[in-house]
């Protein structure tokens, strides 16, 4: 006995007194698809440890030093050797050693494993304003149409950058897959892209500008570019974040590109967040729990191990959840500083309030906490995007499809101000045309962000949110007019009667109401001469059609108003931004003007839209060919890609 004690301090003895080991976690996954991989075996070269990612692509692993190299190899794959480092949270991509497309083609094929066997018969069918794509949702929408000047001569929209449609478009391209109509929301595929317009001045939020340019799929038609752009805030100056995160851990969130994607979309999140930042976690599936309370943001691992560790199972308690997570965030209220709840799911609810219906009601009731809401939506074949979208919109909130790490990444990383700090709240803009010079207009896209009448009364306001550094860009389609130059110069003012507030032809005939159109009362909003193309007016007074009036002398093509407010304030701004009528040929514009164009018809392309006139395919890749310019990130030479492959797979004219 005493001999195996000798033997035994003598082994400890061999041992460094300071040895500890160092705990690695990570993913792992497909450097095509971006789908996690299981089963990777993981060794640390010269050691003895190993260990194998679970079905979600996760492991963890105890290396002797931060000199440590592990060696992950699956089959058909190539191994990959990565040194630890000072990293203990790492990702991993493997590259396959097969043809890169199987790996999409696999992709492919487990989706359809996992959809009904019935496959695609309800495509077309509507309820509640929703049209359904195997098990996916989306909102029904009617493109806009052309409206005359004369019944109508001032269009309002809210204002956002949701991108949400433009990664869901990809996710379709990528797997081959027929584009439901409802999911291509064309000022989504706008807005997904960076532009080059200045920010705002200083103590400005933000600014407006416009262009003016022939049509190149109708000649004879304008186009209208109208971009808001946020004011660009340095992270180090932005606000402290109180976050709640709301995760959906139901059983239908287990396939791969759900709640391992999201995992993996959470650490890059989790990566860029600061001291002075707070995070708790809200998981749900069959009931809502509380998996961390609010924990400073320098707590990574203490975070970043609340989202390793949960997996998917039971049904999805989604009301309930978003009022547990909306509570959570209002008991750690930061005064002045970023309240968000950020909602990461399929949309798949299925336990108390579920329509699309019930969430509108539900959201709106928790708008006027001050506590902003952001939607990340995963998956496919059950993912609901007709209730992502009605969260977002109806809940001062920003709305993100993830279909890839790379998407992760841009949302979070390269945008993470943009994404996670709202300028600019209720933001929405108001056009007026003049009659003089616009025949008849229509708005491309925002279909299901158009504001009437009984919205912008009483001063209500209905808008969307800018976030730091974001730019919304907008389209119109112009009929050009000059027949009502005559109109304006005539000196028989005869043609105004002004008590009832209508025009007369010269038989003593009524023509038209001005409620509905801008030209013809007498009474003005004071807009002061000014060199200036936008102006700000502090004092947000409602408008309609008989408040703003073109002179005879105008040769203004419209008036915009801009109307929002700040986050940490309830009164509203205003900004005015003059569009001259001056019309350039669309060669001569900017290639910003120009790659937003072909983004457009692609976009009316892909909806099958009655209003493409001689636009096509070919003329998208023509247009966004000379137009890239300076491209970083090169999103605009990946839209060039998509467009060619949904060219090659006879999914666009």
């Amino acid at each position: 006995m005493e001999k195996l004690l000798m033997l035994l301090a003598s082994l400890l003895l061999l041992v460094p007194a300071n040895a500890q080991k160092i705990y690695v976690t990570g993913a792992v996954e497909d450097s095509i698809s971006h789908n996690p991989l299981p089963g990777v075996l993981i060794s640390v070269i010269n050691d003895t440890a190993k260990v194998a990612t679970n079905q979600y692509g996760l492991f963890r692993i105890a290396v002797p030093s931060q000199d440590a190299i592990l060696l992950f190899q699956l089959d058909k794959y190539r191994p990959k050797r990565v040194p630890v480092g000072v990293y203990n949270r790492i990702l991993v991509q493997l590259d396959a050693l097969d043809n890169p497309q199987d790996a999409i083609a696999k992709a492919k094929a487990i989706a359809r494993d996992r959809s009904s066997s019935g496959s695609n018969p309800n495509y077309g069918n509507t309820s509640m304003g929703t049209r359904v794509f195997f098990d996916e949702t989306y909102g029904a929408l009617y493109e806009n149409q052309f409206m005359k000047t004369l019944i109508r001569s001032h269009s309002t929209f809210a204002v956002d950058v949701d991108r949400a449609a433009y990664s869901n478009i990809r996710r379709f391209i990528h797997l081959k897959e027929k584009i439901p109509v409802d999911a291509v929301r064309i000022e989504e595929m706008l807005n997904y892209f960076n532009y080059h317009y200045p920010p705002p001045k200083k103590d400005q939020t933000l600014a407006v500008y416009s262009s003016y340019a022939t049509c190149p799929w109708k000649p004879e038609h304008r186009l209208l570019q109208i971009v808001v752009r946020g004011e660009v805030i340095d992270t180090d100056s932005l606000p402290p974040s109180n976050l709640v995160f709301l995760i959906d851990a139901s059983g239908s969130m287990a396939p791969a590109n759900k709640l391992p994607l999201l995992q993996a979309a959470f650490r890059i999140l989790v990566n860029n967040l600061r001291k002075n930042d707070h995070v708790a976690i809200v998981a749900y599936a069959g009931a809502p729990g509380i998996i961390l309370p609010s924990t400073p943001g320098d707590q990574k691992d203490k975070i970043l191990n609340a989202i390793d560790n949960l997996s998917a199972g039971g049904a999805t308690a989604g009301e309930a959840a978003i009022k547990l997570a909306y509570q959570l965030a209002q008991d750690n209220f930061i005064k002045g500083g970023n309240n968000r709840v950020i909602m990461a799911t399929d949309g798949d609810f299925n336990v108390g309030q579920t329509s699309d219906l019930d969430m509108e009601q539900l959201i709106v009731s928790k708008k006027e906490s001050g506590v902003l809401l952001t939607c990340l939506g995963f998956g496919m074949r059950d993912y609901k995007d007709s209730k992502l979208q009605t969260l977002s919109s109806k809940g001062n909130g920003n709305f993100a499809y993830i279909d890839n790490l790379e998407e992760a990444s841009k949302i979070f990383a390269k945008e993470f101000g943009g994404t996670l700090f709202t300028v600019a709240k209720d933001v929405q803009a108001e056009v007026y045309f003049n009659p003089a010079m616009v025949k008849s207009y229509r708005l491309i896209g925002y279909e299901n962000k158009v504001i009437s009448n009984a919205d912008t009364t009483g001063g209500r306001v209905s808008g969307g949110i800018v976030g730091a550094g974001h730019c919304a860009l907008a389209m119109y389609e112009i009929v050009p007019g000059t027949e009502l130059r005559n109109l304006y110069s005539t000196a028989d003012h005869s043609l105004l009667n002004t008590e009832n507030k209508s025009v007369v032809n010269t038989e003593g005939r009524p023509v038209l109401n001005t409620e509905s159109q801008s030209v013809f009362n007498t009474k003005s909003y004071s807009i002061p001469n000014t060199d200036t193309s936008a102006f700000l007016n502090t004092e947000a007074l409602p408008l309609r059609d008989t408040d703003v009036v073109f002179n005879p002398q105008d040769s203004l093509l419209a008036k915009i108003r801009i109307n929002y407010q700040i986050p940490t304030d309830s009164s509203f701004h205003t900004i005015w931004h003059q569009v001259s009528n001056f019309c350039v040929d669309f060669q001569d514009t900017d290639e910003d003007f120009r790659f937003a164009s072909s983004v457009a018809l692609c976009g009316m392309l892909l909806r099958h839209s009655a209003y493409k006139g001689d636009g096509d395919s070919k003329m998208v890749l023509e247009i966004a060919k000379k137009a890239i310019g300076n491209d970083p990130d090169n999103y605009r030479k990946e839209f060039i890609r998509l467009v060619k492959d949904l060219k090659k797979n006879k999914n666009i004219n």
